[in-house]
């Protein structure tokens, strides 16, 4: 519940955030100045050097409570336990399971191992020889 609500105030303090830096006014005249031709409508109520400092006071304002909120969202969100991986249950051995006792005249089916065969002499590698043209064209 905690970390919705932090996650709303981040939200909607992003958006005046973004605001207050869009209508200020750069050194190119910024956006402000394009949207309201020379003056902008911020400095048309206010007055042209109070907008100044109240949208470089509220952005200020706003980018402190934005680093407050994501360092809050980010101790909400800490995990209390260490963090496992899959790999660690992917391995473990799985029960062993009784064999099938053997009766008179049954086998198990399993081969009985036996020693590879050996050999004398190496193998010769089969080796292709290219075809020769022999006739000669005049």
């Amino acid at each position: 519940m905690l970390y919705k609500i932090l996650l709303f105030l981040l939200v909607v303090d992003s958006v005046f955030l973004l605001a207050a830096i869009l209508m200020q006014a750069g050194q190119g005249g910024g956006l402000a100045a394009t949207f309201g031709g020379s003056s902008s409508s911020a400095e048309s109520i206010f007055g042209s050097r109070q907008t100044g400092n109240l949208l470089t006071k509220a952005s200020w304002w706003c980018g402190g409570l934005f680093l407050a909120l994501a360092f809050m969202l980010s101790l909400a969100t800490s995990r209390s336990a260490s963090p496992q991986s899959v790999l660690d249950n992917a391995f473990q051995n799985p029960p062993a399971s009784a064999p099938a006792p053997l009766g008179s005249g049954e086998t198990s089916g399993a081969v009985p191992l036996q020693t590879a065969p050996t050999t004398t002499q190496p193998a010769a590698p089969a080796t292709k020889t290219p075809p020769t043209d022999t006739k000669k064209k005049p």
